[in-house]
């Protein structure tokens, strides 16, 4: 297809949008609620693995020494941690910390810091707070320490307990989420965009139905089957480009909106603020479902009038 013919075949695919009228604008209509299913679960996806994330954070393994390990030795073995590859980060937090810590969460309570003073001394361990990359890793860490114990200079283990027993069921249900909510979230979008390009197609369809005879035509007149379907698919690339500027405004009004009630109830995560910091992925993603959809649809829905 040479250059001419190029822009002919781009001519009239305007004109033939132009010319649809009110199919053109049920087109364009169809194909706005099918983006804006596909933004939605952009911002679905987002919310989740926000949510997820805030929740790993909150999730650890702590480590617990005797009172009479040294805190070189308590470092070394933070460092030996902060080598394996599943950890995150490895947090330290001393004897002297940890009492004080207690003291500010039990301040009005005099009766168990009055206890706490007939002790004379620290009854808190030193510890070290160790986040995994994933949940599901956090059991291999703990293999790690039981089968490696840190020793004292004395010859002696210097930990005296893991809270893995206790922190297990919660770790496990939430590796058991994280990988549901992302099977889900992955069939979802492949449901939705099987969907969106059957609404597409049943749309496009009916706007080559109405041309069905121009296309007869055309076919018979000699057209190959590219130029035939040259003007369609561009129509198709215009309804999806349309449809998706149309999203990509009414999402500014809307996310922002949602931001300033939602913020609140989403644990800090603010859409008006994610759409701003990925609008060129957002825009980017849109804009080539809205023209892939078009064209998609277009291509399959014109077969059968190609036929003579």
């Amino acid at each position: 297809m040479d250059w001419m013919i190029f822009k002919r075949v781009l001519g009239s695919g305007a004109k033939s949008f132009m010319r649809g009228g009110a199919v053109s604008a049920a087109t364009v209509l169809i194909m706005t609620v099918t983006l804006s299913i596909i933004g939605s679960l952009i911002f679905l996806s987002a919310l989740l693995t926000f949510t997820l994330d805030t929740i790993k954070d909150k999730v650890d393994v702590s480590v617990y020494f005797v009172t009479s390990a040294s805190e070189a030795d308590i470092l070394s073995v933070k460092s030996q941690i902060e080598k394996l590859p599943q950890v995150a980060n490895v947090s330290y937090t001393s004897a002297e910390d940890a009492l004080a810590a207690f003291r500010e969460r039990h301040a009005t309570d005099q009766l168990t810091l009055q206890a706490l003073d007939e002790l004379g001394g620290n009854p808190l361990d030193a510890s070290l707070e160790i986040r995994a990359k994933d949940p599901s890793e956090y059991e291999s860490i703990v293999q790690f320490l039981e089968a490696s114990p840190a020793l004292s200079s004395g010859g002696t283990s210097i930990i005296d307990r893991i809270n893995y027993a206790q922190n297990k069921e919660v770790i496990n249900r939430l590796s058991v989420a994280i990988k549901a909510t992302r099977e889900i979230g992955f069939a979802v979008v492949i449901l939705f965009a099987i969907a969106s390009i059957l609404i597409a197609f049943a749309t496009v369809r009916l706007a080559i139905y109405v041309a069905r005879d121009e296309i007869a035509v055309m076919r018979l007149v000699g057209a190959s089957g590219a130029y035939v379907q040259g003007p369609f698919i561009v129509t198709g690339v215009i309804t999806g480009i349309i449809a998706a500027s149309i999203v990509l405004l009414l999402l500014w009004p809307m996310t922002w909106y949602a931001g300033m009630r939602s913020s609140d109830w989403f644990g800090g995560f603010n859409v008006a603020a994610y759409y701003g910091h990925h609008f060129i992925e957002v825009f980017l993603l849109l804009m080539l479902s809205g023209i892939a959809l078009g064209a998609v649809a277009s291509v399959l829905a014109i077969r059968k009038y190609l036929k003579v």
